[in-house]
């Protein structure tokens, strides 16, 4: 079980926040003193599930901040403030800035601005590769799922529209223009979701255009296919410019999900700006609790919600301290949203078939998929050591990671759901998991542990297409 499934998170944080997260009743009260001139920052905030709105509005007017998003069924709100004191305002573990720590860091704070879909262990530059008329032979990533004999029998289905939370979908690529559906695709970067085109689409990072082929792509003349290209694509971009998935946009990339009901969402990346957020530290309770309640939320939606292990080649549950803040961790810590119970944690093997260097492990492990290794290359002809998908400009290239091996989990989640149309979360991730191929630890990985049909490097083992649609 991961840290966080271990914990009682509401009891923890309710009872670190005094039980109270609704707001106080309205009453005559002076208007406050607020700072009109420095820059703002946006907080997620905790309430009680159902407080009404207007309880929300004024307590944040009273205390210096301004609305931008309410998610009433679960009791968060989004808020923008200029005032540095206003989380003290609200409370410390009811309110927390994750933009305010990127430009305020912590003292000693080891953390830097990369990108937070990029891991420490992995760059995940794009190898180009030269646009042929059949690409297929260099996708040794769908072979290894059995994904070509999977289409043959099955795409999955048009009903079933997967979201990509990560930095939007190239809405013009010739793989991808047919599955990518803008009716749901929305920007949640600023907490509230945003329909507009240029709140979805890509800027500077090709990162989720190729997450998205891996699931969905489809492109005859070149001969590319992903895993489930009969299916929909929902671009919800939750990835800013600077790189970095904030509380906020992750609390709105949830709940866009649970809206829409998308049976299936690829998540690679973590929540920034720590690798580790901990229930029991001011600011990262708020946040911790935010996430953990919209991804449960969603989970009871119907969405079953799949996400990266993580680059940094340990296993989570024996860290001692956090790559990138000072605070130490401990068994209330968890990278988000991976560690949450019910999301379907995916790590990353390469063409050998075994752990790639750079992947997280540990007994949260669920299953594994393709990510790539760069020490561990095909044959000549058969592509480079990293998954070949889409990328910007309608182009293509390689990508190494645990941001890619998650998404061809997802592919095969879809065509599950495509297959088994009202299956819950729980009864996707069963089929997911058992009908996984076994993947022993093997003499050469010591770390490894558990048997071969469970172990903390594999999970349940390799995802498998054809016997999703079998």
């Amino acid at each position: 079980m991961s840290r966080i499934r271990r914990l009682l998170v509401p009891a923890l944080v309710a009872a670190a926040a005094g039980s109270v997260f609704a707001a106080p009743s309205a009453s005559a009260a002076p208007a406050p003193q607020c700072d009109t001139a420095s820059a703002p920052f946006n907080y997620v905030v905790l309430y009680d599930p159902r407080t009404p709105e207007r309880k929300v509005d004024n307590e944040l007017r009273a205390k210096c901040g301004e609305k931008v998003a309410y998610y009433p069924e679960i009791g968060v709100a989004v808020a923008t403030s200029r005032n540095a004191d206003f989380q003290a305002k609200i409370g410390v573990f009811r309110a927390y800035s994750g933009g305010r720590d990127v430009a305020f860091p912590p003292a000693a704070s080891t953390r830097s601005t990369r990108s937070a879909v990029v891991d420490t262990k992995e760059n995940e530059e794009t190898t180009s590769v030269a646009v042929e008329e059949d690409l297929s032979a260099q996708q040794w990533d769908m072979r290894a799922i059995q994904a070509p004999e999977a289409n043959k029998i099955s795409g999955g289905s048009r009903s079933v529209t997967v979201g990509v939370l990560d930095s939007g979908i190239e809405p013009t690529h010739p793989a991808l223009k047919a599955a990518l559906d803008p009716k749901v695709s929305a920007g949640c970067n600023s907490g509230a979701p945003d329909t507009t085109p240029a709140a979805w689409a890509p800027t500077n990072s090709d990162h989720g255009t190729h997450v998205a082929g891996t699931i969905a792509g489809k492109d005859a003349a070149r001969g590319f296919t992903g895993v489930a290209p009969g299916v929909k694509l929902a671009s919800v971009k939750v990835v800013n410019d600077d790189g970095l998935i904030l509380p906020e946009a992750a609390v709105c990339g949830f709940m866009w999900a649970a809206k829409h009901r998308f049976p299936v969402t690829n998540n690679s990346y973590y929540i920034d700006p720590g690798m580790f957020y901990c229930s029991k530290e001011p600011g990262d309770a708020a946040a911790f609790e935010a996430v953990r309640r919209a991804v449960t939320y969603s989970t009871g939606r119907g969405v079953l919600n799949v996400a990266a292990a993580g680059n940094s080649g340990f296993d989570p549950d024996k860290q001692t301290t956090d790559p990138n803040r000072p605070h130490p961790v401990d068994t209330s810590c968890g990278i988000l949203p991976k560690a949450i119970d019910g999301v379907v944690n995916v790590s990353a093997i390469g063409y050998a078939g075994t752990k790639s260097s750079y992947s997280n492990y540990g007994d949260d492990v669920s299953v594994t998929a393709p990510g790539g290794d760069r020490a561990q290359l095909p044959p000549t002809g058969e592509g480079v050591g990293c998954p070949l998908s889409t990328i910007f400009n309608g182009g293509y290239g390689a990508k190494c990671g645990t941001s890619m091996a998650s998404p061809h989990a997802a592919g095969v989640a879809a065509l599950l759901a495509s297959r088994y149309r009202h299956a819950s979360p729980r009864v996707l991730t069963w089929l997911l998991e058992h009908q996984a191929d076994t993947i022993p630890c093997g003499t050469a990985a010591p770390v490894c542990e558990g048997p071969a049909k469970d172990n903390s490097y594999y999970g349940h083992g390799r995802v498998n297409a054809l016997d999703a649609v079998k």
